[in-house]
């Protein structure tokens, strides 16, 4: 695997997504997307036929492409998809009910390794460290503190906090501003075209591709500048 040395690049700082990043996206959101499915269809097995189809997923809530939008998109942007496709909501009452879904889906959530270990490493090495997710703040905060990781974050940030959604580059200027960096000096690690976007956008130092969500090296590749199995690999890429 080829080192990027973060001092010869100038990074100080990374942020990293949550789902299918920090979080494995298939063990953990298969169930969870099932259950939006179902909320939105309302008991009708035609009209959810339908929804998994334009949302992207399986009948079992597996996301079907890296591009789904269960798998990128926030709550908002899921909503309007479901809405558009035969869901009977209004789109600020079903934004609502899958974000409450969302955050209750928390307990169903399976880390890709130690995160204590795996950010405190990267932490002692004097990395200002910050997740961003295309899922709510509090739904962030959560599983931060789930799997034991809130002491080692200096920035959260879901789609509702006012920075924009991804792949806007609200987010990770915010996050730099708020660690005292400036975009070149941060790295971004995801799972999607949205979070390599959102890198892009803000001129950041790295975009690092992970492969524990419903990225593939292909669809990564054009815009990442690593792509890596898992942030279990992240120390040793950039330190070696």
């Amino acid at each position: 695997m080829p080192g990027v040395d973060p001092r010869r690049v100038g990074i100080r700082a990374i942020l990293f997504d949550k789902d299918g990043t920090l979080v494995d996206y298939a063990a953990s959101w298969t169930p969870i997307n099932a259950r939006a499915i179902a909320l939105a269809a309302g008991g009708d097995a035609a009209l959810a036929e339908r929804l998994r189809a334009a949302v992207g997923v399986d009948a079992d809530g597996r996301a079907l492409s890296p591009t789904s939008i269960m798998a990128a998109g926030s709550a908002g942007e899921i909503a309007a998809v479901l809405i558009a496709a035969g869901a009977r909501f209004e789109p600020a009452a079903l934004t609502r009910a899958l974000d409450d879904l969302f955050l209750a889906g928390v307990d169903d959530m399976v880390a890709v390794g130690d995160l204590p270990a795996i950010l405190g490493r990267l932490a002692t090495r004097g990395l200002a460290l910050g997740v961003a997710s295309s899922d709510n703040e509090a739904s962030v905060r959560a599983m931060a503190e789930r799997f034991g990781i809130a002491d080692l974050l200096v920035f959260t940030a879901g789609w509702d906090s006012g920075h924009g959604a991804k792949p806007e580059a609200g987010i990770a200027l915010a996050f730099a501003a708020a660690v005292g960096c400036g975009p070149r000096e941060i790295a971004v690690v995801g799972d999607t075209g949205h979070d390599m976007g959102l890198a892009r956008a803000a001129g950041a130092g790295l975009a690092i591709g992970v492969l524990t969500g419903t990225g593939t090296r292909e669809s990564l590749g054009a815009q990442a500048d690593l792509v890596l199995d898992s942030v279990r690999d992240l120390e040793r890429a950039l330190f070696g």
